[in-house]
């Protein structure tokens, strides 16, 4: 790809991701029933450590775009766009069909401590309880995590352990912050797994 071209599939990535957001949002606001909640003593264990937002915010999304970089050919990022299409649907069907939604006690905290708590409290304002399960930052970042480790094998296959250390990071800081729960994640993970195995069938 030239230059041009990775500027241009930057810009589609932004407005994938802005646009899957709205998406996102809309149906946290728009779904079938009551949102559910699990009241599991194991999550009581996770401590609240606020200073994760900046791994749950901030590296997130810049190890996301960098895919855009890797890309050998328009057909090898099309595909890869194409699977984070698949895990945004299937991740709304599910919110809007089973809504899931966080307690709301795990919100009750000082905000004016920190910077850190500055940023969640802020997040968490546009971001409500509910669209909980799967966890969407577990699945976007496992299945970056797998395109990731695609894209790296053929010369740089030593850094698996490192490509596969951001989905850990992310599932971390998602419990860490209260973001979600425990069951969320591994359902996540699997969602990004499926996007990856599902769009590679359909472009087969």
């Amino acid at each position: 790809m030239h230059p041009i071209d990775y500027a241009i599939g930057l810009v589609i990535a932004v407005v994938m991701i802005v646009g899957g957001y709205q998406l996102y949002f809309f149906v946290q606001r728009n779904h079938l029933g009551t949102p559910w909640q699990f009241n599991t003593s194991l999550d009581d264990y996770v401590p609240f450590w606020p200073w994760w937002v900046w791994i749950y915010s901030w590296l997130y999304y810049p190890v996301i775009l960098l895919l855009v970089f890797l890309q050998p050919s328009w057909p090898a990022y099309v595909y890869t766009a194409f699977s984070f299409l698949v895990l945004l649907a299937m991740q709304c069907l599910v919110f809007y069909v089973f809504p899931v939604q966080v307690p709301e006690r795990w919100r009750a905290y000082e905000v004016n401590g920190s910077l850190s708590r500055r940023l969640l409290a802020f997040l968490q304002r546009i971001d409500h309880l509910s669209n909980s399960i799967p966890s969407m930052h577990v699945s976007m970042a496992t299945l970056t995590g797998i395109h990731l480790y695609n894209a790296l094998l053929p010369g740089y296959g030593g850094l698996a352990l490192l490509v596969y250390s951001f989905p850990v990071l992310i599932a971390a800081s998602a419990v860490f912050t209260k973001q979600h729960y425990l069951a969320d994640l591994v359902p996540g993970a699997v969602f990004g797994w499926a996007a990856y195995r599902f769009a590679g069938w359909l472009l087969a």
